[in-house]
């Protein structure tokens, strides 16, 4: 095995930031670092469309990426939205196939890129890479059907909680518990793609949500209750 130059402290906090290579070691993580390329893409730019061949993974340093479906009649599907932290673009790691979903740059993007070759390479060489990824698949699938079985059986307004707790999740690590009010830049048409609702009707279930004191609106941005929000999502449900 070739020699690997060790990681600050800093780069390994970045790596363990992304959840497939959260438990790993200092050696695991070097030798990620070692295989990854670093690649940009501007604002409206299209990493892959569905259907694309496969090949690479992304984790994402910086910016927003839209994962969506459409359809010949340009009905959209968004599936969901990444942020910095977060990986996409994983399963063709294993099998090699053709793009599930289209990833769009929200705004300017900065991330990892690892290709399939590097990953086999990688996963020969420390098991304990691969026994990672498959636990964050784990938790991906059980995340998926929450969200299949939010989108089905909710109330829009119970829907609109789900989406917000999530992302407060994605982007700040919250649990659910917490009664710090954070920022959320997202926008009412993207909710509405993700929960296959119309952008006035989100509208309403926002206001719906500022009513009871779990969401602020401000410039560009909500403020949410992460508490508050899941308080709403059990009301609503029961």
């Amino acid at each position: 095995m070739a020699e690997i130059s060790p990681l600050s402290r800093a780069q390994m906090a970045r790596w363990r930031s992304f959840p497939p290579f959260a438990a790993l070691g200092e050696a695991a993580l070097a030798a990620i670092a070692a295989r990854c390329q670093i690649r940009h893409w501007g604002a409206g730019a299209v990493l892959f469309q569905r259907g694309d061949p496969g090949g690479w993974m992304v984790a994402l340093i910086d910016g927003r990426v839209r994962l969506d479906i459409s359809t010949s009649g340009g009905r959209v599907l968004a599936l969901r939205n990444v942020e910095p932290g977060e990986c996409f673009g994983e399963l063709t790691l294993f099998d090699g196939a053709a793009r599930s979903a289209t990833a769009t740059a929200l705004c300017p993007l900065t991330a990892y890129v690892l290709h399939r070759a590097d990953y086999e390479n990688l996963a020969d060489d420390r098991p304990e890479i691969p026994a990672g990824m498959v636990r964050w698949l784990a938790r991906r699938l059980r995340e998926t059907t929450d969200q299949l079985a939010a989108v089905a059986l909710l109330p829009l307004e119970a829907r609109t909680a789900w989406f917000l707790l999530g992302a407060l999740k994605s982007l700040h690590g919250v649990e659910e518990s917490s009664d710090l009010p954070l920022m959320l830049s997202v926008n009412q048409s993207e909710i509405a793609l993700v929960l296959g609702a119309s952008r006035p009707k989100v509208n309403q279930a926002i206001q719906e949500l500022v009513a009871h004191g779990a969401v602020a609106r401000g410039r560009g941005h909500l403020i949410c209750r992460a508490d508050l929000l899941a308080r709403r999502i059990e009301t609503l449900s029961s």
